[in-house]
């Protein structure tokens, strides 16, 4: 399967997911067949601070029209904070979607994980991942503006700071104390911070669920009509 995927959101996200699934189909012995497109960040953090979905999903229908034009069999935002307008995307869309969200909830239940507490965007921690967690109970930090803000500064610089890495580490912590089972890494950024650190506390990160599905998919061992935003989901 032909992967397109909608990268520049941010691009520190996009080096790591094209890294991740290199490596991946490297070790299965497999080509990539995959064409990434760039949007911007800059852009996006705009409309989804003024909740703009309609503009936002007019850029990736544009963007999803070239991932076609190129052969590509489905559309994937490397972003899960430019989720939030997907219900506006897909109408739009000329490829099926596959969300980074919906694969976490069943993840979540087939491990035993019952709360989970979520780093990421502000409104991403504020509407608990868009409602779109049936199965898991999601708490979010006191503080989602702060906490949502640092996330953004450190996506759109591509670097983390110690300062920001500190109150990363200091919110996770927070989130354990109460009662998250453990913290997921709801911004696909945030590998930044925690890539080859330890915690001191479960860590998931989000964006490599999405990447083991998209792996499945490439290899043809997941069906797309099952993992495709407005149908099945």
């Amino acid at each position: 399967m032909h992967l397109g995927l909608i990268g520049g959101i941010g691009p520190a996200s996009t080096v790591v997911y094209y890294q991740k699934l290199t490596a991946a189909m490297r070790a299965l012995g497999r080509p990539l067949d995959m064409t990434i497109v760039q949007a911007d960040a800059n852009t996006l953090v705009k409309n989804n601070l003024a909740d703009d979905r309609d503009t936002q999903a007019a850029i990736y229908a544009d963007l999803i029209d070239r991932l076609a034009a190129a052969g590509a069999d489905c559309a994937v935002l490397t972003s899960l904070g430019g989720h939030y307008c997907i219900d506006e995307t897909v109408p739009l869309s000329a490829l099926p979607m596959v969300s980074g969200v919906t694969p976490l909830d069943d993840y979540f239940a087939e491990n035993g994980i019952k709360t989970v507490g979520l780093l990421g965007t502000a409104v991403v921690m504020r509407t608990k991942l868009y409602g779109q967690l049936h199965k898991t109970r999601a708490i979010s930090p006191d503080d989602v503006t702060g906490v949502g803000q640092t996330y953004l500064d450190m996506a759109l610089s591509s670097v983390c700071t110690d300062t920001q890495r500190d109150l990363f580490f200091a919110e996770g912590q927070k989130l354990i104390d109460q009662g998250a089972d453990a913290v997921v890494l709801a911004g696909t950024d945030l590998n930044l911070a925690f890539d080859g650190r330890d915690a001191g506390y479960p860590v998931i990160d989000a964006l490599d669920i999405h990447i083991d599905l998209l792996v499945r998919l490439a290899t043809g061992d997941a069906n797309l009509a099952d993992h495709t935003v407005g149908t099945s989901e």
